[in-house]
């Protein structure tokens, strides 16, 4: 393979790992900035992240968008009481629209039966997010938040090399593999050139709600020490709190009053500077 000129519009080499393959959005989009809020592995929450930074955010007067790539299990719209399919236009597909007015594009927003499983093969489902950057249009959005499945497979590639990502959030849990699996993400953002914006953990501890004292059911938290070992920043550690569980269950999640995630909107809008 010859040695790379960093030309790639005029690169002829059909499968060079810096070629810019990024898609432009849907014509009639604006949108600002695209975060990610990436796992290495499944069941930490990232969609509950993913939704409470949409809400931090639209408290504060910004103009938010949800595309949930998680294809095969899409939660989003239940945490925000979404069950309308969604319609379009010549010019493109129109998002679903919360009550307080974030955009929402999900697998579940095109089905007559949010039951129905997806059972398509990867490139499938990468092709389906890919539209739901192109062909959907994203009114004047300050923060567009990806919601990605978890892992380093076709999806967060289609989302890494095919849109304009200005950063990613990765969120983790306190288990003993975490650095492991944390590595493996990080890694493949390096490797995509996408920064990566700090570190949430999920499910740090829960506090008793007598003494108020903090008690980490899932082990010690390794947080401090996979963000430095990263030289990432440590944004937050969430606890385990049942009242946002019922609030998501329920679909009520921008009814959540919880403090535990200013400090990544605090980042996000540094970003804005």
């Amino acid at each position: 393979m010859a040695e790379c000129n960093h030309d790639c519009e005029h690169c002829g080499q059909a499968n060079c790992e810096k070629k810019d393959l990024r898609e432009k959005p849907n014509p009639k989009s604006d949108i600002k900035k695209v975060i990610g809020i990436v796992s290495g592995k499944g069941g930490v929450g990232k969609s509950s992240v993913t939704a409470l930074l949409a809400v931090g955010l639209r408290r504060k007067g910004y103009r938010v968008g949800i595309l949930d790539a998680d294809i095969t299990g899409p939660s989003i719209p239940k945490m925000f009481n979404l069950h309308t399919i969604i319609g379009g236009t010549e010019e493109g597909v129109l998002p679903a629209e919360t009550e307080k007015g974030i955009q929402v594009i999900s697998a579940n927003l095109l089905t007559n039966d949010e039951k129905t499983p997806v059972i398509w093969r990867g490139p499938l489902i990468a092709g389906m997010v890919k539209q739901f950057w192109t062909e959907v249009i994203w009114d004047k959005i300050d923060f567009l938040l990806v919601d990605m499945p978890p892992g380093t497979g076709d999806v967060p590639l289609t989302v890494f090399q095919s849109m304009a990502v200005d950063g990613i959030i990765m969120v983790t849990s306190p288990q003993d593999l975490v650095s492991l699996i944390v590595s493996k993400a990080v890694n493949m953002a390096g490797m995509m050139d996408i920064p990566v914006l700090g570190l949430v953990e999920n499910y740090s501890y829960v506090k008793c709600p007598h003494c108020g004292e903090k008690i980490n059911i899932f082990g010690k938290s390794h947080a401090e020490e996979i963000a430095k070992e990263f030289n990432l920043k440590l944004l937050a550690q969430m606890p385990v709190d049942p009242k946002l569980a019922e609030l998501s269950d329920g679909g009520e999640i921008e009814k959540a009053e919880v403090d535990y995630l200013d400090k990544v909107i605090d980042m996000l809008e540094s970003l804005e500077a």
